[in-house]
Formats: structure tokens, sequence, C-alpha cells
């Protein structure tokens, strides 16, 4: 069946459009990392905001980093989205000193997911300073397989591809029109220098969306991915807190 992509992308305006009523809010903002999915994300909240902003925020030691601040420009010109530059090297650089002088055992896990969380403190802190909300950018596939950063790129205020699979955002970039430079290129979460979603993850997103979407993959890809899903649903749930129900002395609403 094919796709209405007119019909889907309008509901999401509509959806975003509804975020900011209810949060009385003046505008937009995320984070412009070049890829696929900040496109689609700054693409349909400038269609239903013109107060979006993309911040691009290199932290310095990616190859691809002119290449991706290039298509992030590139898609910022086209659908004329405001955008900004916070370089992160030396945050980056401080934040991996302090936490390696605490625990001593810094390990690369645990570094590469620094710079998510630093993009996320920028931005909340522009959100804050300007009456905004934070988009998030992930898409379905990723969510699944808990391919994101904790309290880092996984944090927002609202998600409108959330329900989107890798290949479906593709699609809808395609029916807007976004620049081949976005569609082409290979994910990449940009943690460190060479680095690849797929190659990190040892499995294709188009196996993770055909296992998404008809629950079929090949014995070892559906190994993966559901270690993977395992592993990480404590990214999908609020903080667990204590509740006593043997208190009877607790009244409703306390």
């Amino acid at each position: 069946m094919e796709r209405n992509w007119e019909r889907e992308v309008a509901a999401r305006v509509e959806f975003i459009r509804n975020k900011l009523a209810e949060a009385h809010a003046d505008g937009i903002v995320y984070g412009n990392s070049g890829g696929k999915d900040s496109a689609l994300v700054g693409i349909l909240c400038k269609m239903a905001c013109d107060k979006t902003v993309g911040i691009v925020m290199p932290a310095g030691y990616m190859a691809g980093m002119d290449a991706d601040e290039r298509d992030a420009g590139l898609v910022s010109q086209k659908f004329h989205i405001e955008v900004r530059y916070a370089d992160l090297t030396m945050l980056r650089d401080l934040a991996q000193q302090m936490v390696d002088c605490v625990t001593m055992r810094l390990n690369k896990s645990a570094e590469i997911n620094i710079p998510p969380r630093l993009r996320m403190m920028v931005l909340y802190g522009v959100a804050a300073a300007e009456n905004l909300l934070v988009a998030g950018t992930g898409n379905r596939s990723e969510r699944y397989v808990g391919y994101f950063t904790k309290w880092g790129d996984g944090a927002c205020d609202f998600n409108p591809i959330a329900d989107l699979t890798v290949g479906e955002v593709y699609g809808m970039l395609e029916y807007l029109g976004a620049p081949e430079t976005i569609i082409k290129k290979a994910p990449s979460a940009g943690l460190y220098e060479g680095q690849t979603d797929e190659t990190e993850m040892g499995v294709t997103y188009a196996a993770i969306d055909k296992y998404i979407l008809t629950g079929e993959a090949e014995p070892e890809e559906k190994a993966k991915i559901d270690a993977m899903h395992a592993r990480s649903l404590h990214k999908l749930r609020m903080p667990a807190v204590y509740f006593d129900t043997k208190d009877d002395e607790r009244r409703p609403g306390d």
C-alpha cells in the first residue's frame, strides 16, 4: 500500500503545533547534526513554526565533521531554518578529564556518551532562555534497539518522528525534497572517527526495520536485535520511584 505522505506530514505538523500551544512556547530548538533524522525533524518543525532553531554542535574529533556541517547548512538554507553553531570540543575535553578523575576508569562507552549529553545541555539552555521546546530526533528503529544516549539525544520535549523506521524517514525526506547528500550518506551518530551506525551495531537498519514491521529476520540478526532491545528497555522508561503501598497513612494524591 502506497504511503500518503501528504497526510502524514500534515498530521505531524499539527502535532507539533499542538505541543507548542500546550506549553505556551514561542518556538523550537533541535540539534542539527547534518543527518537524516535531524533534517526531517527540522523540516517538519519549520513547517509548524517559523521560530525553529537548529544548532550545529561539533565535538572536534570526527573525520566527516566538515561534511556534516555542510549538510546541516544545506538543509537550513533550503528550508529557511535558523542555524547556530556551538563548538563543544573544549567542553568535551574538560568533561572527560573531570569524569576520568572521579572514576579513573573512563571506558570507551562512557567517553562516547559525553558529547550527546553536552549537546542536550546546550539545547535545554537555549530552550530555557528563549521559551522554546526541544524537539527529539530519534527514529523508531534506533529507539527499538536502544541506539541512543540516555539523557542525551534520547531526551526531548516532543518527538515528531519516533514512530518512523529508518526506511520511512528516508521516504518522507524524499517526499519533502531534502538534499540528496542527506539521503545518500551512511547514517552515523558521530560518536568517533569513522563510525557508522550499522557497523557499530553489527546489523543493518534494513534488517531492523523488517523485524519491527513484520517480525521476520534471519536467526543471527534476530538474536542481535532481541539482545539490544532487551538491554535497552531501561532507556524507554521513566526513572523508577519508590512507593510504599502498605503505608495506610498515605492519602490518595500524596
